[in-house]
Parts: C-alpha cells; structure tokens; sequence
C-alpha cells in the first residue's frame, strides 16, 4: 500500500501537546465555577489561572527552571492543584511525594527524584527536618500553612506559600516546549524492595486526560463526569494523579472540593454542603465512609462513584446501591497513568433494579478507548475470551510510563516483548469484558489448583455481618497453601469462623467455588492491614500469619 506524506509548510505551527492547554477551556465556559478547599478558602477559575502564573514566578524567583525538580507534601488542596499546573508548565518535573510511606522510604524517593524544592505542608514539617541532611539536592522549601501562620523550623524556607503567592506578579508567558518532556513523577508503593519511580510526559498526560473525558463523560452507560457535576477526589492527589481526573476537571470547569485530609465525616459533611456528584476511591475508604456518623443521617443517592486500586465485594457494592449511589469500577496501575477499562452497562442491563446491576458493575470492565489489552500465558499466547480461561494482563496505550527511573532492568521485565504486564490475572468474557481475577502474587495455589482471593473475599463479604474481608494463602505442607481469612464484622454484629465456613458452602454446592477453598482458619479481627493508598495489604498479612 503506497502511503504519502506531505511535508508542513514552514509557516505551519507544530502544536505540542502540553499540559497549559488543558487550561483553557474551563476559564472560557465557566470561569465563574469554584475551587473549593475545605473549610479554609474557595475562588473562581479566573483566580485558579492567575495563581497559577503567580506560582510560576514564585518558582522562577527560587532558581527553578526547566529539568528541575519539585516535591509536594500536602493533603488534597488547592495548593496541590496549582502545583499539577504551574510546575510543569515552566519546564519542571512535579514530585508527588507519598506521604504515607515510612520517613526511611519517602527519604529514599526523594533522593532518587533528586528533589531541588519542595512545598511541604505544616503537618509534615517535622518529617522534612529529621530528613534534611538525608537529601542533599533540596535547595530550599516552601511552607504550606492553612492558616497563614507558617510554623517555626529549622529548614531554609523561602517562605510562606500564600504570601509567597500574594505578593507576586501574576503576568506569566509558559513556554513550548518538547511535549515528551517528563512533567511528573512519582513512586509505586510495591511489596518488594524500594518504591520504584514511574515518570509521564506532558504528551502522555495530555492524551490520558482527553481520553478519561471522553471515558467518563460521553457514554449513557458510564453517565459520571459532565460540565455541570461537582467533584471531590476521594483518592490522595500524590497517588497516580488523583486517577488523573483533577486534569480532567480543570478543563471542562467543573467546580472542584479538596477535603484536605481524609476524614470520612468530613467527606460526607463536604459532600452534602457543596452539593458534591462525583467522587473516587478505593473500596476501603468507600467503606468508611458508609459506616461514619455523617453518613447515617445524610442521603447519599444521587453520589456517583468510581472505585479501583483493589477489587471491590459484591457487599460493598450492594451497600452502596441500597444507599442510592451510583457506582462502577476502573482498572489500572501506578505504571498506566492509570486507566485502562472501567465498567459500562448497555441498555438492557441498566433497565434492571439497580441491586441486580452489582455483579456486573464490580467487572473490571471495558477497555477503555486507545488501549490495547490481552490475556496471555506464560508463553506469550492469547488465551480464550470465554469468561474462564486466565491469564496475565497486558497492555499498550499511548499514556503508559515508559519504565522504572534509573531501573533498566526493572524496565525490561515491565516491557518484555513491546507489552507492559501488569503482573495482574485475569480472563475476558465474550463481550469483551474484563475481570482480574487475582494478582499473580496472590493467587492461592492449593492442591494443584488456582483459587483466586479476591473470588474468596467476594463471597465471603456477601454475609450480613462482615464488613471488611482479606484473604491470602499461607503455607501448607500437604497443599502447597491454604486460604486463610481476615473478617472485620459490621458494627455490633458477632462472628465466628464455623458460621462463615457454612455461609461458602453455599457456593460449593452451586459450583461457584470447590470445597477445597473454604478456608479452615477464619480469624475475626478488629482491622484489617492497608498499604499507604488504602489498598490491603496482603504482603504484611502474609508476614503477620
């Protein structure tokens, strides 16, 4: 097939692809929406942009210019939202800084980053001067206070973050620049070894934000972000971008409500005084959530929720529909900047009472647009899309980091033969529908067989008393391993194991399960381990037992 090019004329302009042009937009349909933080301040799109440019002199007049790198420790925040834009709009690198890992660790990221600055907020004030002689290439820090009352410290501040802001100049011209510079940063929170660094450039990001729009907002059957919502993130801004979406937001003009830190009163509290639509979060803040004070007097119906970053039960996700909430699940990683699917209901599944729509909308999903997914063996092959058959995920998109910082080893196991593995199993129904079954790490193989956890903590949670489930397999000198079960019991309920034992067997006589799954130790406990972003952690449970 002959294919021809033609050549631009020189007068022609090359638009890159850069982060500033999400910007424009929001203030041009609705520069009149809000930014919300809290309790604490909330202003329009036409201040959000003049900030902007104000942070970016702010930085300039610090000595940062394109391929430095600056760090962010703050809770959700305006703040943060300004620093998504103005950082790597002036050519720099933004440091989402995991707030959650231990000081040894956010010590290590840091360093590995090589960090040059960094607006730390007075909560983490006392971790950055403990750390300070650890990471040699920070220059100066910038105070984040919430009342304006910047805490005395040790570090070389160059200030108070609002007054920083309020005396500079607010005319600032970005640059173009090549759209494959890096724009972010930040570290995976994986069970082995140290945090491994991924990194996305202006372009990737660019293109995962017009992609998620679209995903989110143009479908009947994934009705979840328009113009006219109100969205507050329910998943740390240093965690893959907040999924991305605070982009997102930003460019359709959507008003927006960071909570600050996390707490599930407030959320709810925030949620119904800001008139909130549309939220995210992994399925164990979802929980918290459902069982706060707040939440017992307030109607919930109408919230619109996207969970990802573990598998969420088929209970939760009854809950929520008996709330009135409207829910569905995406899929991604760290490494994938993040989506990849998210559930979507044709027609005749969304006629059907919502309660029965819950086994569907826990799928993993649809491949979202422009991502090219599979299911392999260990040899490579495609295995069947029959609902049954499992495999590894794997995937291309044109979003999707290109390797591990200064990990070329790493790197190459992440992209062996031009496909990224996401260490995920999973199968694909007829309809092209994915569903992870398990990671490959938690698979639990026993006499022979595959029995996937998250299958087991489905099931499980579907008893009226449990409110949370982890379940991971332990060593076993007959079996290979065994399922053992963590169960949190809903708030004045009681447990025992041999009632929950008796509740699965139910599910071995319709074959949804073999009798070999049920676990034989079922330990009912007051709170079940989480990793940094709220996800189980399995790795230590696996330890603890």
């Amino acid at each position: 097939m002959k294919t021809k090019i033609l050549a631009p004329t020189d007068s022609a302009y090359q638009y890159p692809l850069l982060i500033k042009s999400l910007l424009l937009s929001g203030q041009r349909y609705e520069p009149g929406r809000e930014i919300v933080y809290g309790d604490n301040i909330r202003y329009d799109y036409r201040t959000l942009n003049q900030r902007i440019r104000k942070l970016a002199n702010v930085l300039t007049n610090a000595g940062i210019g394109a391929g430095d790198t600056v760090a962010v420790m703050d809770w959700d925040s305006h703040r943060y939202l300004e620093a998504y834009f103005a950082v790597p709009m002036i050519g720099a690198v933004l440091h989402h800084v995991n707030i959650r890992l231990s000081p040894d660790q956010i010590a290590y990221t840091m360093n590995h980053a090589e960090d040059d600055l960094v607006l730390v907020h007075d909560d983490f004030l006392a971790i950055a001067e403990t750390l300070v002689d650890q990471i040699p290439s920070v220059r100066g820090y910038i105070q984040l206070s919430d009342d304006g009352k910047p805490l005395s410290t040790s570090l070389n501040s160059l200030g108070e973050y609002e007054s920083l802001i309020a005396d500079a100049d607010d005319q600032y011209e970005f640059p173009d620049f090549d759209e494959n510079s890096v724009a972010t940063t930040f570290y995976t929170t994986g069970t082995t070894g140290n945090p491994k660094g991924v990194y996305f450039s202006h372009r990737q990001l660019v293109l995962h934000t017009l992609n998620m729009a679209t995903t989110l907002g143009a479908y009947e059957g994934l009705p979840l972000l328009r113009s006219d919502d109100v969205y507050m993130p329910m998943t740390p801004m240093f965690h893959v971008h907040a999924w991305g979406v605070p982009y997102v937001a930003t460019m359709m003009g959507v008003k927006q409500v960071y909570p600050g830190r996390y707490e599930p009163n407030k959320l709810v509290r925030l949620f119904r005084d800001e008139s909130v639509t549309f939220s995210h979060g992994v399925p164990a803040v979802l929980q918290m959530i459902l069982g706060c004070d707040e939440a017992k007097d307030t109607d919930l119906s109408g919230w619109k929720l996207l969970t990802g970053g573990s598998a969420p039960t088929l209970g939760l996700a009854r809950e929520m529909a008996e709330r009135g909430i409207l829910f569905h699940t995406a899929y991604g990683m760290s490494e994938t900047c993040p989506l990849l699917t998210a559930t979507y209901l044709h027609s005749n599944e969304r006629d059907v009472a919502m309660s029965d729509q819950m086994p569907q909308r826990i799928k993993t999903g649809m491949p979202c647009g422009m991502v090219d997914l599979r299911i392999v063996d260990p040899e490579g092959n495609d295995v069947p899309h029959d609902g049954e058959a499992m495999g590894e995920v794997v995937v291309r998109a044109p979003w999707l980091t290109q390797g591990y910082a200064k990990e070329p080893e790493k790197s190459e196991e992440l992209w062996a033969n031009g496909w990224l593995h996401t260490g995920d199993v999973g199968s694909i129904d007829e309809a092209g529908v994915l569903q992870i079954k398990d990671r490959i790490k938690d698979v639990i193989k026993t006499g022979g067989e595959w029995i996937s956890s998250l299958e087991l903590e489905s099931l499980i949670s579907q008893h009226e008393a449990v409110g949370e489930v982890a379940v991971v397999g332990v060593p076993d000198e007959k079996w290979d391993e065994r399922p053992l079960a963590l169960v949190v019991p809903v708030a004045g309920a009681e447990l025992c194991a041999t009632v929950l034992q008796e509740h699965l067997k139910q599910y071995v006589e319709s074959g949804r399960i073999n009798k070999w799954a049920i676990p034989q130790e079922i330990n009912v406990v007051t709170e079940i381990p989480k990793t940094s972003v709220g996800k189980i952690n399995k790795k230590l449970i696996r330890e603890q037992v």
